[in-house]
């Protein structure tokens, strides 16, 4: 029993030694403000600039009234500034008419993108028919010239083995020589036959714009 007696009153010192200290403390009053206005030092470096615009002289104006001795024209603002204000709140405050009519050129804009799309989507739908003709067209061509290629690569390989002999391996180089120079004569027939229609068509289209001068009989 002896030993928490001694701890109970070694924490009730311990109370009364931090009482005092405590209670000795006293919070600064809270500062003051003045009765009348009250000017900064225009001198003295550690004057906020602020202080010495025409910012404070309002707020000055606006506490004390009168007695800031602060002229009321004075806190108007400049013609300048007018303007400033204005255009901003033009840019940013518009009024009704002005957004009414903002909203009206953005639907009308809005419309004339949607007429043109579909007008878009009208005339590459009304040539889809002719689009899918010509790429059956297309298709169909490709294929004949596939076949037309393989059938004459065929009657080429045919009549290779005519002239070498069917014992001859078309994979040998002796076949291979002889097949492409069967392909050479053939594209030179082919262009010569070309050049011949062509200069026949030349002839008679001179003849069908003169036909006095080939119907004239001669001397």
């Amino acid at each position: 029993m002896a030993a928490p007696m001694r701890q109970v009153r070694g924490l009730r010192g311990l109370a009364a030694a931090l009482r005092p200290s405590s209670r000795g403390y006293h919070a600064p009053p809270p500062p003051r403000r003045s009765s009348g206005p009250w000017w900064p030092d225009s001198e003295d470096p550690l004057t906020p600039r602020w202080q010495l615009g025409p910012r404070y002289a309002a707020k000055q104006f606006a506490r004390h009234g009168a007695a800031s001795k602060v002229a009321p024209g004075l806190l108007w603002p400049t013609p300048e500034q007018l303007r400033e204000l204005e255009a901003e709140e033009q840019e940013w405050h518009p009024s009704l008419a002005t957004m009414q009519e903002s909203l009206r050129g953005k639907l009308l804009a809005q419309e004339q993108k949607r007429r043109e799309r579909e007008q878009l989507i009208a005339e590459r739908m009304a040539k889809m028919p002719q689009m899918i003709e010509n790429w059956r067209r297309q298709q169909r061509e490709r294929w004949e010239k596939v076949q037309a290629d393989k059938e004459r690569r065929a009657r080429l390989q045919a009549e290779a083995q005519e002239r070498l002999g069917y014992h001859v391996d078309p994979r040998s180089t002796r076949f291979q020589e002889l097949l492409q120079d069967l392909e050479k004569q053939q594209r030179k027939r082919l262009k010569e036959e070309k050049q011949r229609q062509k200069k026949e068509a030349r002839a008679a289209a001179m003849a069908a714009q003169d036909p006095a001068a080939s119907g004239a009989p001669s001397s």
